[in-house]
């Protein structure tokens, strides 16, 4: 797979990353040890280099599958993981004290079986800690060897500008796809200024734009859809248009409707590597084929196109998640 570079950071990974969450976190039951570290050595195999963990997935679970799984080929892969909330769990809140930090980072290297983190991202911002604290406290890590590499995760403009003076950012993790695209207007401008890579998470859209989710679609209790107003059944049959629309589109260039969405995103900017996630070796390889689809101007004029005649109906995120971000 061709690689790609995180803005001007020095940090050059694959085109395409894997978003290990759904694995255990997120979208139901975990899948099992065995069955998850077989698919992300099928993804090394294939090219991958970039691999997406958290504390919070879990808490600490994911870390740990990724760490035995990625410890054999450990000197050919870049691992991304993240602090930032209250005892590894997002429901208690946001916590990027400088002690959290340090105590974060000590135990995903052990979780990670690594002796540093490659890209170490604030999952998102805490109002109640300066991010110069933040930023700075990484900065601590960097000088010790723990760390390589700074990253935010759902930052806003000011936010970023801020690290960015203590310790510059590698990368920012956010939502990114043809159903949301809010980024476009501040982040990727401000991103291109300061030479900040990009690593859009969700970019098939939490997998509506893979067209394998209709208004009949069941969400188990564990799948965190079940409380996205965007996934509300009537949003979903609402926003089925769009996806046909997709979906014709892909078919014409002889690609699936979730190539065609994630070589959009891979046109976007040369500094732009999406995390896609699955659980299905079969997805994993349609996945990495979209590394070398190549659309041409009169393909992007006609998802702009699609995308301009069926706006997306239903909010991204519920109320109490929607206010952690762009901060």
């Amino acid at each position: 797979m061709n690689t790609r570079p995180l803005g001007r950071s020095g940090l050059t990974v694959s085109a395409l990353g894997l978003g290990c969450m759904g694995l255990s976190y997120g979208y139901g039951p975990a899948t099992d040890t065995a069955e998850a570290v077989r698919l992300i050595r099928a993804a090394v195999d294939q090219g991958i280099t970039f691999f997406d963990t958290a504390e919070a997935y879990g808490p600490g679970v994911n870390e740990r599958v990724l760490g035995q799984a990625l410890e054999p080929v450990r000197e050919q892969v870049v691992i991304a993981t993240k602090f930032g909330f209250r005892a590894g769990d997002p429901q208690q809140g946001v916590d990027s004290r400088p002690e959290r930090i340090r105590q974060v980072a000590d135990e995903a290297l052990q979780r990670l079986r690594t002796d540093r983190i490659d890209l170490f991202y604030q999952h998102r911002v805490d109002p109640q800690v300066p991010m110069e604290d933040v930023a700075g406290t990484v900065r601590e890590l960097m000088a010790q060897g723990k760390v390589r590499h700074f990253g935010l995760s759902e930052a806003g403009p000011e936010s970023i500008r801020r690290a960015h003076a203590v310790q510059p950012v590698a990368a920012l993790q956010s939502e990114y796809s043809l159903w949301w695209r809010e980024p476009e207007r501040e982040i990727l401008p401000l991103l291109e200024e300061l030479g900040i890579g990009f690593v859009p998470f969700s970019p098939l859209g939490k997998g509506f734009l893979t067209g394998a989710i209709d208004e009949r679609t069941a969400f188990g209790a564990s799948d965190f859809r079940s409380t996205v107003p965007r996934f509300a059944a009537p949003a979903r049959q609402a926003n089925r248009a769009l996806v046909e629309a997709l979906a014709g589109l892909a078919a014409g260039r002889g690609v699936t409707p979730a190539q065609l969405a994630l070589a959009w995103l891979l046109a976007q900017r040369p500094w732009i590597v999406p995390i896609p996630g699955t659980t299905k070796l079969h997805r994993l390889q349609e996945n990495i084929a979209a590394a070398d689809v190549v659309l041409s101007p009169q393909d992007l004029l006609a998802i702009e196109a699609a995308v301009a005649a069926h706006p997306v109906e239903g909010a991204r995120y519920p109320a109490r998640l929607q206010q952690l971000v762009g901060r």
